[in-house]
């Protein structure tokens, strides 16, 4: 049994607490898209070569790859508010950074210390899921899951604006003001999640998968300027097959892995994340493509001549539309579970780029297109932390979401490399100007389908919905009693609801719930303190407990399935908070 509980909340979650953890998840967005609308202008910018100038680009990529994992776990052991504070705390840092600077290194060294905010998208839903009930778990997880694709869409248009009629370096003034923001607001209304891993952190472990990943990603996004089969790119991806294989063999061995490969490796968790790759290439691809398609002048024949704003308002309903998917996405959850949502957000995703290939030729057809991708990203964003958290250990929930983040994260930087390197083949050139074509625009979105067309295999072996266990509520310590007699023949979870003296809590509300994060069960305590309650199967449980005058309590543990019961006593924190 492991049995995990430290640092009780001082109040509980109210209803502003998932908002301001989805604006969170808005800010890290907006530091992503940023440049987008000066990308083409960097190298004038910053008075450096085009290749140099991609690095402001890499850094952030890269460091962003590397810090999603290693915060999630951190949260997992020491807090998730505190890491994500953190992670938004570096944010700001690196904003003033970039926004105090025209020459390269200092904008390289800022945009890598904004990379570090990408580790707040899972910290966010791991502290939903410590601390929300059931019923509101699966909306509150797809509104943050969206949240990227939100802050992006809104800030494409916004960016540009800034961009157009103001110093550039305002940008990154406008992220740093967030950044203050969303801190101030975190510490205001987000209370720390109780759960703590057990362990300490694997400092050897997140050397090896940073510079296994910087020797993966780092070929990928530079892989055009090197050529790909230089012996730069090539010797690089071997270093980091050998890094990635060795830290493999080192995580299998510890106690406390930074990340644990064996759940990973389960079906639930390795075709989710497999799945995620291919959401990640199908969301960078319209991104990359629309607004390239919609700037280009009329005199190419097929470039539909908006300005950069424009441009940007007709990419906006991306984001939109991901944001107003995530209650149709808890409904359609609740009813027929996360894999069929997956399922039918890659469908909707399908048909999206599908009807792209033929709808190129008015600015009204790319906002038709960015509508309907925005739902099916939407419902596909919603899917994947519900799937991660319904077949990992609570105590795990951090570090896998951000295992789960790096694969989306590794499906944009592919997707960029190889729509990059498609478009620049295809180019027309005028003089030393390289023109995209309509021809490289199908073929990206063709490429597309094929990744969703890849994802949608992917979702299809996922396990299928398990069956519910009624939960019961058990109203008097006489059926309280019959219900531990039952309880040791079938085995579960008995013990007792104490305060902070040590003293029996009568009639607190303790709720078992499942790894999927689906209530599994419901007592009250009997006079004496007791409870006990089944359990529908072996696995990871979270025990809540509540009553009046004291703070909520969440404990995990892990049952064999055996007709053993395991004792959990669960020890409310002091009388501070009413009920």
């Amino acid at each position: 049994m492991t049995h995990t509980t430290t640092d009780q909340p001082t109040r509980r979650p109210s209803g502003t607490t998932v908002p301001v953890l989805a604006f969170a998840g808005i800010v890290v967005a907006v530091m992503q898209t940023l440049l987008v609308p000066v990308i083409k202008d960097l190298p004038t910018l910053l008075d450096t070569s085009p290749s140099n100038a991609t690095w402001v680009l890499t850094s952030t990529l890269l460091s962003g790859a590397v810090a999603t994992p290693i915060m999630g776990r951190l949260g997992d052991l020491f807090g998730k508010r505190r890491m994500l504070l953190t992670s938004l705390a570096v944010m700001v840092v690196g904003a003033l950074v970039s926004a105090l600077t025209s020459t390269l290194l200092p904008m390289i060294v800022g945009r890598t210390l904004q990379g570090f905010a990408m580790g707040a998208i899972p910290l966010g839903i791991g502290l939903m899921r410590d601390m929300l009930p059931r019923e509101k778990l699966g909306s509150a997880m797809a509104l943050m899951s969206s949240s990227i694709g939100v802050g992006g869409g809104l800030a494409l248009p916004a960016a540009a604006l800034v961009a157009q009629h103001a110093d550039w370096h305002a940008l990154f003034y406008g992220a740093a003001g967030l950044g203050v923001l969303s801190i101030a607001l975190t510490l205001i209304v987000v209370p720390e999640s109780p759960m703590r891993a057990e362990g300490t952190f694997d400092v050897l472990g997140a050397f090896g998968l940073s510079a296994g990943l910087v020797l993966f990603l780092l070929p990928i996004t530079k892989g055009s300027d090197w050529g790909w089969s230089s012996s730069t790119t090539l010797g690089l991806f071997a270093a980091s097959a050998a890094v990635l294989v060795l830290w493999g063999v080192m995580e299998l061995r510890l106690k406390a892995p930074l990340v644990d490969l064996r759940t990973t490796a389960r079906p639930a968790v390795l075709f989710t994340n497999l799945a995620s790759i291919m959401v990640g290439v199908s969301f960078y691809v319209v991104s990359l493509v629309l607004p390239q398609l919609l700037q280009l002048p009329k005199s190419t024949g097929y470039g539909l001549g908006q300005s950069m704003v424009v441009a940007g308002l007709c990419v906006a309903p991306l984001g939109l539309t991901m944001m107003f998917t995530a209650p149709v996405y808890a409904r359609l959850s609740a009813k027929y579970g996360p894999k069929v949502t997956l399922i039918i957000g890659m469908l909707i995703i399908g048909v999206g780029y599908g009807a792209g290939l033929g709808l190129m030729d008015a600015a009204w057809q790319t906002i038709v297109i960015s509508v309907v991708l925005g739902a099916g990203i939407g419902l596909a964003y919603s899917s994947l932390p519900a799937l991660i958290v319904g077949s990992v250990p609570a105590s795990e929930t951090g570090a896998a979401n951000g295992l789960n983040t790096l694969m989306r994260s590794i499906g944009t930087s592919v997707s960029s490399a190889v729509i990059g390197m498609v478009l620049a083949n295809t180019a027309h050139h005028v003089g030393p100007v390289a023109v995209p074509t309509m021809h490289g625009f199908r073929v990206s979105f063709a490429i597309a389908t094929g990744a969703v067309a890849v994802g949608l295999l992917m979702a299809l072996f996922l396990p299928g919905r398990r069956r519910a266990t009624k939960p019961q509520l058990v109203a008097s310590s006489e059926e309280d009693a019959a219900l531990e007699r039952a309880h040791e023949l079938l085995g579960g979870f008995h013990g007792r609801v104490l305060n902070a003296d040590g003293a029996p809590v009568a009639r607190a509300k303790v709720t078992l719930i499942d790894r999927r994060g689906r209530q599994a069960g419901a007592t009250l305590s009997a006079e004496d303190g007791r409870y006990a309650l089944a359990v529908p199967a072996e696995g990871a449980y979270v025990l809540a407990a509540r009553a009046a005058g004291h703070g909520p309590l969440a404990s995990s543990a892990t049952h064999a399935g055996d007709t053993r019961p395991v004792e959990v006593d669960l020890a409310l924190p002091g009388e501070s908070v009413p009920a």
